[in-house]
């Protein structure tokens, strides 16, 4: 099974309407941002706003105007070097870490790209047979993904600036007192996992396939700030004894002493909305793997595997939570008092404890698209849920998101997990 043959054909008028509303929500995320802003990159692992926006348009135009669109001129042929990302099929790339010395093109340049991007594709829309328009989809779910990077990478961007400057208005504080942690007993025996088929996933969430579960239990919601400050206060940084071994030699070369973000005295973070005091009842975020897994040891507990999170959170409704599109965007919110299992979906993406690897019959699709995912199994842990910089509708129960266990500068939190 390939990335091609898991969709269901999407209708014209859906795909239109996704099409459309996908890439005004890219342009409205970088509303405001001069062009310095966009073109400067703050580290090897974040890329430039403006060629986020290029890459996605890149795709587009790569695999559905060039190859289903008869008659097509690229809007400039250098473009096809400098926003390929990593498609060894689609030939010579530049660098990822030398993407911030792009000064030009320039961002309203890059608008002009995706205005013809858009424009030729929209004229071809009634033309498109189903391989294109099941590439539309793709691209679409492509998009939203470097939605919440193009956010992520502008916020480590400007969280090195000594200036703080805020990406937008700091909007109302949802203060509130923490909810007390719960547990909540997990499936037991064979379940079912992966992909069921019924519209869009990416092929690294096929095949469905049965796991067996041992009994266990989830806490009811993520840890919160306020309970990551008590594990600093307790030495948790200090103690080698919690850490895995490349972890503690991490937190050592690094000087690791918090969450990303967090100001010396632990009071205040760095937001999209500038620097905020740290809400106690908000769950924690950015954090890596290596944190994740040395607070579940401190807290006599562990990480869930994404087998345990995925069979949890497949009753639940995924479109709802705290997304992109909430009041004071991108910044995690307080649990709200509720029975069951809360925050499942949006807040912070959670780390789990399983490698990301194929699942059993796993196949990549032929070509370019099949390096979407397949190739990226090595080293990499296995995130679930989505996070508050997410857009609604993107994720579901079987999304598998992996980065390495030393990132952090994703939406990155946890939940706990034990064995009974």
């Amino acid at each position: 099974m390939n990335v091609h043959q898991m969709m269901n054909e999407p209708g014209i008028d859906h795909l239109r309407r996704r099409f459309g509303g996908t890439r005004q929500l890219s342009l409205a995320l970088v509303e405001g941002l001069s062009d310095a802003d966009a073109s400067a990159q703050s580290m090897p692992d974040a890329s430039p706003a403006k060629w986020h926006l290029a890459h996605a348009t890149w795709f587009f135009e790569t695999f559905v105007l060039r190859d289903h669109v008869a008659g097509y001129r690229p809007f400039d042929e250098r473009f096809h070097f400098l926003f390929n990302s990593y498609y060894e099929a689609e030939g010579a790339r530049l660098a990822r870490p030398n993407r911030g010395l792009l000064t030009r093109p320039s961002l309203e340049q890059i608008r002009a790209y995706r205005r013809h991007v858009d424009d030729r594709l929209i004229d071809a829309f009634d033309r498109l047979g189903p391989e294109a328009r099941m590439l539309v989809e793709l691209g679409c779910h492509h998009e939203q993904q470097h939605q919440e990077l193009l956010l992520t990478d502008l916020k480590h961007l400007f969280a090195q600036n000594p200036l703080a400057p805020a990406v937008w208005p700091a909007g109302a504080s949802a203060a509130s007192a923490a909810t007390s942690l719960g547990w909540i007993e997990g499936a037991e025996g064979a379940v079912q996992i992966g992909h069921d088929g019924a519209g869009f996933a990416f092929d690294c969430e096929t095949p469905r396939h049965k796991v067996w579960l041992s009994p266990h239990s989830l806490a009811d919601r993520p840890i919160t700030n306020g309970e990551w400050r008590g594990f600093i206060q307790d030495g948790g940084y200090s103690t080698p004894s919690l850490w895995l071994s490349d972890g503690w030699s991490w937190v050592q070369q690094q000087r690791i002493f918090a969450p990303l973000y967090w100001s010396q005295d632990c009071a205040s973070s760095f937001t999209l909305a500038g620097e905020t005091a740290i809400i106690p009842a908000a769950p924690v975020c950015h954090i890596s793997f290596y944190e994740a897994d040395a607070f579940a040891r401190w807290a006599g507990a562990r990480l869930p595997t994404e087998m345990e999170w995925e069979s949890a959170a497949m009753p639940l409704d995924s479109a709802e939570g705290n997304f992109l599109d909430m009041p004071n965007p991108a910044q995690p919110r307080p649990a709200e008092a509720s029975g069951g299992l809360r925050q499942m979906f949006g807040d912070v993406w959670e780390w789990t404890n399983s490698a990301y690897l194929a699942y059993p019959g796993f196949r990549p699709a032929e070509g370019a698209v099949g390096e979407y995912n397949g190739k990226f199994m090595s080293g990499q842990f296995v995130l679930r849920g989505g996070s508050c910089a997410t857009p609604r509708g993107h994720v579901r129960a079987s999304y598998r998101n992996f980065f390495y266990p030393h990132q952090r500068w994703q939406f990155t939190g946890l939940r706990l997990a034990k064995d009974l």
